[in-house]
């Protein structure tokens, strides 16, 4: 009998991925361990291998698919003496069975829509409706009325199958659907859909109505699982993170005359500013460890080992491969990883643990030429240091003006965790190293 092979769980965060190339075909054979397709989360492309030996039967998800959810069925492998056929005609008697459902399932959202209007009307004057972060997007995306729809998961709660239904059914249905409680209701069910509608006004139209309104002409890229990733993780970050901020000025030329005597010695490396900054952030969280926490509900969490997430840009958006222990690790062996880390990072080859954890994160601009900036903290982190450029400023010492090469860093800190004088001790630790490079080799 054919197995199902099904779409993976490729990170322990990832509810669905976009199949984003097969690399065997119907017919082939696999064995365990083979590559048979690359999958897209919302971080990085990886490889699907095969955990089976078999032959290919039939590839029921086409690459390029969007959003196919973990453990979805994406192929099926055919075992010993089996026929492709065979294979072919099971998806084909299934398909009517999945079919089915489609077809019906705009009748129960029509039929089932008036009770749930009418069983939702208490919900319109304050009960809670249980419904998925995600149905929920869906729904304010499509423009339908939560408390018009019911909910078939646990407990009744609303999921992204029902706001898919309710989709299927079209707008007409759905205002049929919360115009059949008019009759023998007080129309508040009709009220609040004209604010559900109007929600979206202050922000004036969304940009592509407003381009299309004035004729400007543009064009449309649809959105990575990467950039929705970034978006969503941001937008919770400002919105439910208390965010302050510490700046600093560091004079860099100690160590930039330090850079240059190691960069030097060998044709083998080539040390950056950004390798000094990551061993002087690790050790400075190692001088102040109250600083290396999280904010969690049910304590703060205080890290062992100073694990920096380093922000490196890449085609589809930012993402943060991780230096792990960067306490105990030398500026070149920091600086191979970093350099090993980005690229893979660029290719989209990083593996998961690369890049989800981390501590504390660094974003450096200085090579744009960003003197100053203030970056948002990457949660459950409690920090993150925006690093500037270094540039020739005037300073004064000993009482006379002097010239000095100078960079401006700013520490993001979540309140909750990392209070103002621990930020500023940790800043100053780090400022320490950064003046006194030497200091980094005790």
């Amino acid at each position: 009998m054919p197995i199902d092979i099904l779409m993976p769980a490729l990170s322990p965060t990832m509810t669905e991925g976009k199949l984003a190339k097969w690399l065997v075909k119907e017919g082939d054979t696999v064995k365990a361990g083979d590559v048979m397709a690359e999958i897209e989360t919302d971080k990085a492309t990886m490889e699907f291998e095969a955990v089976d030996e078999g032959r290919i039967g039939k590839i029921l998800v086409a690459e390029g698919t969007e959003g196919v959810a973990v453990n979805t069925p994406i192929a099926t492998l055919l075992g010993d003496g089996e026929e492709a056929g065979a294979a072919k005609a099971a998806p084909k008697a299934e398909a009517p069975k999945a079919e089915t459902p489609k077809a019906e399932a705009p009748k129960p959202a029509v039929e089932t829509a008036r009770p749930a209007a009418a069983a939702t009307a208490p919900k319109a004057e304050g009960e809670r409706i249980f419904v998925s972060p995600l149905a929920r997007r869906m729904a304010e995306q499509a423009g339908l009325d939560l408390a018009a729809l019911s909910g078939s998961g646990p407990h009744g709660r609303i999921v992204k199958a029902d706001v898919e239904a309710a989709i299927a059914g079209g707008a007409p249905k759905k205002a049929a659907a919360v115009a059949a409680p008019v009759a023998d209701a007080p129309k508040p069910a009709a009220a609040p859909a004209a604010p559900a509608a109007a929600a979206p006004a202050p922000s004036g139209p969304g940009a592509r109505q407003l381009a299309d309104l004035l004729k400007m002409p543009y064009r449309v890229e649809p959105l990575s699982g990467m950039r929705k990733t970034i978006a969503r993780r941001l937008t919770e970050s400002k919105q439910t993170v208390p965010h302050f901020y510490l700046t600093v000025d560091i004079e860099v030329d100690a160590l930039l005359e330090m850079r240059a005597k190691l960069n030097a010695k060998s044709d083998g490396w080539k040390l950056s500013v950004n390798d000094f900054v990551i061993r002087a952030a690790a050790l400075a969280l190692m001088k102040v460890p109250a600083a290396n926490a999280s904010y969690d509900d049910s304590g703060l969490i205080y890290y062992q080992h100073a694990d920096i997430s380093v922000a490196v840009a890449t085609p589809n958006g930012l993402i943060t491969p991780i230096i792990k222990a960067a306490e105990g690790r030398g500026l070149v062996d920091i600086s191979s990883a970093m350099k090993d880390l980005a690229t893979r990072a660029r290719d989209g080859k990083l593996k998961p643990e690369e890049f989800q954890g981390g501590t504390f994160s660094i974003s450096n601009l200085g090579m744009f030429g960003i003197k100053q900036f203030e970056a948002v903290i990457n949660p459950p982190q409690g920090c993150i240091l925006a690093v500037g450029a270094s540039e020739q400023r005037p300073v004064v010492r000993n009482n006379a003006l002097a010239i000095a090469t100078v960079m401006t860093c700013t520490l993001s800190v979540d309140h909750r965790v990392v209070d103002g004088a621990v930020g500023a001790e940790w800043l100053k630790a780090f400022k320490g190293l950064i003046e006194d490079p030497l200091t980094m080799m005790l």
